[in-house]
């Protein structure tokens, strides 16, 4: 493929969702032949990046702008010019400008937060309003409400106990989270992730966003109980292959 243009996947935040966002640019690319695929550089340095997370929460001191940005800069010289990062906690401003301060400018880095909001409008004209399930990171920064907000959208997550109880929990506990067990992931995970969707649906929502890009690795239909899932990974991958090329996307998944 004579193209100027080369897809990089910054990886490790976890190292199994840099992967699940590879393989969906994969079934999301029309090609016939090995050679017609996308060309992508994924860079798993997690020993680089601090957590996100702990950032977010002040348990931690550094922040994860400067590994993120330092893989970053490293797939940039393997001629990698359209950028995603698989995890929608780096996506806080707090951790995100902090990125695009430290990268070159001609660089295209996705906003996942962004894609997925502009998607759900694009998609759902009619939807009001959109749950949300994600890191305690994420969901302290209210990210996800601030940019649904601007697309005139009604962020809805869950209460704090259960947030912390339940969905942080079923990522990061050790003995059953999904940064511990991924493939394949716990039942007590699942459990707890569904009670979060169950409690979102009580409230009324039209969809549900897996705002961690390590639940759709537990997570894996497409709809529970009539309400839609919107997978963050799959979207951020459909913006980084329309960046690239969009006669490349298979749109109909």
């Amino acid at each position: 493929m004579k193209n100027k243009h080369k897809i990089g996947i910054v990886g490790g935040m976890g190292p199994s969702a840099g992967v699940d966002l590879f393989q969906k640019i994969i079934n999301l690319t029309t090609a016939d032949y090995d050679n017609e695929h996308i060309p992508v550089s994924l860079i798993s340095e997690p020993n680089l990046i601090s957590d996100r997370t702990e950032f977010l929460m002040r348990n931690l001191n550094i922040n994860p702008a400067i590994g993120i940005s330092e893989v970053i800069n490293y797939l940039y010289h393997q001629k990698a010019n359209i950028i995603g990062i698989p995890c929608n906690t780096a996506h806080s401003p707090k951790i995100f400008n902090g990125i695009l301060n430290r990268i070159p400018s001609n660089i295209q880095l996705i906003n996942m937060i962004d894609s997925v909001c502009k998607y759900i409008k694009e998609k759902f004209p009619l939807y009001e309003n959109i749950g949300i399930l994600s890191t305690s990171g994420t969901y302290l920064s209210n990210v996800y409400p601030d940019y649904l907000s601007k697309y005139k959208l009604n962020g809805v997550q869950v209460t704090q106990k259960i947030q912390d109880d339940f969905i942080n929990e079923s990522i990061y506990n050790k003995d059953y989270g999904i940064k511990s067990f991924s493939n394949p992931p716990t039942i007590q995970a699942k459990e707890n992730l569904i009670l979060g969707v169950n409690y979102l649906i009580s409230k009324k929502v039209d969809a549900i966003i897996l705002g961690c890009t390590e639940i759709p690795l537990v997570l894996k239909m497409d709809y529970y109980k009539n309400i839609p899932f919107i997978d963050s990974t799959k979207i951020l991958a459909r913006e980084m292959i329309l960046k690239y090329s969009p006669n490349k996307l298979i749109e109909n998944k």
